[in-house]
């Protein structure tokens, strides 16, 4: 995305003197900014970082702002929701600096199906961290992964060791017709517009976000597995034979009455 001159860079009350030609687009490391000079803005927005685009010389929200740029025509504004602040800048320059920033996973969409089959199978992983892992893939992440797991009828727990020819034939499909639908409909909400609505949730996802909403396939309760900071969900009729996958934490506290499927659960809701 071109954005024109950039004037000022600001942080708080520093004003950052900067008069240089500013192209904003996805990179490896996450957001890129490539300026005059061989300079670069690499921004790692993690979970909660976000960029918004507000009218000339628009404050730095008090809470959650971080950084701004200011232009001719508008301010974009990096922000991080959240009191954990994970979202970060770094200024290189030149291509080597910059590849220093590349944790180098596979570009899924312009890559074969063994350059594919190698990467996932590089390591014994489960399936829900290896297309999560930037080192392995670039550009899935939790939501997603949640959604090509669903589509390709696979555990998210499953071992990418123990997989099939065609089992990683079926995901690697899965993987690129799930990035390529979503990326066409994110293209036509937004338009020429900059993205404002810019969410892990959307609606007509399969089942990230869905716990306990009914499976758009088979009418099953999405179900979950809380890990860490982040969370799988999944179809446990679509995906794992009507297994429920067990929660670290609740199942050890309930031990021997965490339910082993699907039955059991509603059987002990109800009950």
């Amino acid at each position: 995305m071109w954005l024109g001159s950039c004037l000022l860079a600001r942080r708080g009350a520093d004003v950052i003197g900067l008069r240089e030609h500013l192209e904003l687009g996805h990179g490896a490391p996450g957001a890129l900014a490539r300026l005059e000079d061989e300079l670069f803005l690499v921004f790692h927005l993690m979970i909660a970082g976000r960029f918004r685009w507000k009218p000339p010389r628009s404050a730095i929200p008090g809470k959650v702002g971080l950084f701004a740029l200011d232009f001719e025509h508008g301010t974009l504004i990096l922000t991080e929701a959240g009191s954990r602040r994970q979202a970060s800048l770094y200024v290189v320059r030149g291509e080597d600096a910059l590849a220093r920033h590349d944790p180098g996973g596979l570009e899924v969409m312009e890559a074969d199906l063994p350059a594919f089959a190698e990467a996932l199978q590089r390591d014994n992983h489960t399936l829900k961290r290896a297309l999560t892992d930037p080192h392995l893939f670039s550009g899935i992440g939790n939501a997603y992964s949640d959604e090509i797991l669903h589509a390709a009828r696979m555990s998210p727990f499953k071992q990418t060791g123990n997989l099939t020819d065609v089992e990683v034939r079926r995901l690697y499909e899965s993987v690129r017709l799930t990035l390529s639908q979503w990326t066409s409909r994110l293209q036509r909400e937004t338009g020429d517009a900059f993205p404002e609505k810019v969410t892990a949730f959307r609606e007509g996802m399969a089942v990230h976000g869905r716990y306990r909403q009914p499976c758009p396939d088979c009418g099953a309760p999405v179900q979950r597995v809380v890990y860490a900071a982040n969370e799988a969900n999944y179809c446990a009729n679509c995906q794992t034979g009507g297994r429920l996958l067990a929660d670290r934490s609740l199942s050890r506290l309930l031990k021997d009455d965490w339910p082993r499927t699907l039955e059991e659960l509603e059987r002990k809701r109800g009950g």
